[in-house]
Order: C-alpha cells, then structure tokens, then sequence
C-alpha cells in the first residue's frame, strides 16, 4: 500500500507542473484580452478588483461600463432600457470574462468567426446566479441565448424578426436557467456558497484578496480530493483511495492497486 502512496504523490507532482500550471494566471486568446496579465494602472469601475493583474487595459474597462460600446457593438437595451440593478450584474459578468487570469480550466479552442476561445462550464457561486436572476426578472428580453442569432443588420445587436419582448422571470423562470443558458452554457449554476470556496465569484472585495485563484487552482488539480490524499502520510497508510479520486488515476497507477 505505501508504494501506492509514493506513486500517486509521484503522478500528482507531475500533473502539478507545466500541464497543469498552464491552466493557472492565464489570459484567453480573445478580442480584446492581453497577451499577457499584468498589473494595471487605472482599471474603471466594476474592473478594479482585478487591478493587480488584469488581462485588459483601462481603456477597455472604461467601454465595458457604456451601454453600448465598441467592444462587440452590444446593447444591453434591446428590448428598453435595462435599470442600473440589472445592468451591474452583466457588467460584472462582462469583467469576470474579460478581466480574470483565474479561468484557465474552463477556457476551450473555439471556431467561431469572432472569438479564438471562450469559456465553458465556469461553476458560479449561488448567490451570483441568485441575485443575478433577482435583479433582472423584471426587465424584458426577446432572447434566452444572447450568445448568437441576433439581428445584425444595423450592426448592433436587435432582436431578431418575429421575436418579442418578454419578462426575465418568463424567458429565465430559475436563476439556474439564466446562468446556464444565456451564454451558452459559458456558466454553470451550483448550490456551492461564496464562504466554502468551490465555486468562482463574479466580484469580490479586493481588500479580502482574489478568492478565484484558490479556485483556479482546486479545479486545475482535480478538486480537494486529490489534495487531501497528496497530504496523507505514506508510512502506516491503510485505507483505500477513494473513489472521486481512482477517477483520475491512469490506467498504469491503477494496474498497480
């Protein structure tokens, strides 16, 4: 059993390195993201979070906050205004995207014609989506996708012919269907809290630190399990690798046990 132990601390330290450390403190490689991160002079509004080490300029931060900026020509506006309490959380939505180095496990290769990547699955904490949903389920949208399959013809964003307008609560009924299915799956709603730490946060208090980069790196190394096991002690160890864990063992490891 102990040479188990050795083996497995020997597979996790190699999935620690380059493979691995890739995914971490990482920029896509999208419109308007830097090729690499670093810290930022001046970051507007909802951005200064990730003032420390950001993956898009001031200048970009600033046209984020507009209505409708140059960024992608994208009005949130598009069925009426949208109000200040709903508008923030797809500001801050747009700079989780835009402006975090912490995405890495769920950036994929993409062959869309206006972006190289994106990000997929990215596991939202349930306040964000809850207080998301809370907060826009009164204002009116003629999309449940507002990833693609908008009218373009003007070049901005218009709902599509034959569409109408209708509430968020009718369009999104649950928080969960607003996460997940707005932007193509991009999110992923949980029932994790933001105070356990398994879960991204789409803002945070800067002062208290980044808590995404604890999370960047607990999905980059196959969650706590495997952390857990790593620490485990090889002498006197007796008891079974759990299950979560055999998972993501390869198939050399598991011939041993």
């Amino acid at each position: 059993m102990a040479a188990q132990w050795v083996l497995l601390g020997l597979w996790i330290s190699c999935i620690d390195s380059p493979a691995g450390a890739s995914l971490l403190n990482v920029c896509m490689d999208d419109k308007h993201h830097k090729a690499n991160l670093g810290p930022v002079g001046e970051l507007h509004g909802q951005c200064t979070p990730w003032k420390a080490n950001a993956c898009f300029t001031g200048n970009t931060s600033t046209e984020a906050h507009r209505d409708q900026s140059y960024l992608y020509r994208f009005k949130w506006n598009h069925c009426g205004v949208m109000l200040h309490k709903c508008q923030h959380h797809f500001i801050q939505d747009n700079f989780l995207y835009e402006c975090s180095p912490n995405l890495g496990p769920w950036i994929l290769k993409t062959d869309s014609s206006w972006q190289r990547e994106r990000i997929l699955h990215v596991p939202l904490c349930k306040e964000d989506c809850e207080e998301w949903w809370e907060n826009c389920k009164d204002y009116v949208t003629c999309k449940e996708n507002w990833h693609k399959g908008w009218n373009w013809a003007t070049g901005t964003n218009h709902c599509p012919w034959g569409t109408v307008c209708r509430p968020f609560k009718l369009v999104f009924p649950r928080a969960a269907v607003l996460c997940e299915k707005i932007w193509s799956d991009s999110y992923k709603y949980t029932t994790a809290p933001r105070d356990r730490g398994r879960c991204i946060q789409m803002w945070f208090d800067p002062a208290q630190g980044n808590p995404n980069v604890a999370m960047g790196k607990y999905y980059t190394w196959g969650g706590r399990a495997a952390a857990d096991m790593a620490r485990k002690p090889v002498v006197g160890a007796s008891s079974s690798l759990p299950a979560t864990l055999l998972i993501l063992l390869p198939p050399a490891l598991l011939a041993l046990m």
